[in-house]
């Protein structure tokens, strides 16, 4: 089927009636694990001091961008809520990159969520430097005429990652992707600064871990003597 099928198909009556109807579980489940991630967050932060969750936004796909991705993605109007897997999207921010895996970890122990694929674009970066863990799931939400599972998204990354997909993507969507290709080195360039960072931070936050233990264990000594 072509492009100008799917485009007159979306802007036809016969696509979805009501879109704010049809967005309300996709509302309400981002609504609802916004307040659980942020629950996980404070929990840590009142047992330990500190959270692998810095924080969780989350946002509902707007309707021009699901028609658009319907038209670019070949999505038909009747395989919608079971072909595209991000209408309901969340972002968890960490501090640190082992920090993904340790939340990635909690994610897999919850029984409320059912994840149906993991991609990990941490350590298998997108050919333009992007990098995100990326979880697809199904979501049971509450409705009126009883409860309905939808496809959901979380995207775990670190603040530098987040820095450069937001800025890139804001890049991409001014310039519709069409960067010379001295741009996309640079950017490239960019992402692997941004990780470089990341793991110098993590080894900064692993020495000062051991110069604090190393620390404690030398006043344990003097204290039994």
């Amino acid at each position: 089927m072509s492009a100008a099928y799917f485009i007159k198909k979306i802007g036809s009556d016969s696509l979805v009636e009501d879109w704010d109807n049809f967005l309300i579980p996709y509302k309400q489940a981002v609504d609802e694990l916004k307040v659980k991630l942020r629950g996980i967050r404070a929990q840590f932060l009142k047992l330990d001091g500190r959270s692998p969750i810095e924080f969780v936004t989350g946002r509902v796909k707007p309707v021009d961008s699901i028609k658009e991705k319907m038209v670019r993605r070949h999505i038909s109007e009747d395989r919608l809520e079971e072909d595209m897997e991000d209408i309901a999207g969340l972002r968890i921010m960490c501090q640190f990159v082992e920090d993904i895996y340790q939340v990635v970890d909690l994610l897999r122990k919850r029984t409320d969520i059912n994840i149906l694929e993991e991609r990990d674009y941490v350590h298998n970066k997108k050919p333009s430097g992007y990098r995100s863990y990326h979880i697809i799931f199904e979501y049971p939400v509450q409705m009126l005429d009883g409860e309905k599972v939808i496809l959901a998204e979380i995207q775990v990354r670190t603040l530098a990652m987040n820095f450069w997909a937001t800025v890139e993507h804001s890049l991409n969507y001014k310039y519709k992707g069409e960067f010379p290709d001295d741009l996309k080195v640079r950017l490239e360039r960019s992402a692997e600064a941004a990780f470089k960072l990341d793991e110098e931070m993590s080894e900064i936050r692993g020495e000062l871990q051991e110069t604090k233990q190393d620390a404690s264990t030398g006043d344990a000594g003097k204290s039994s003597e």
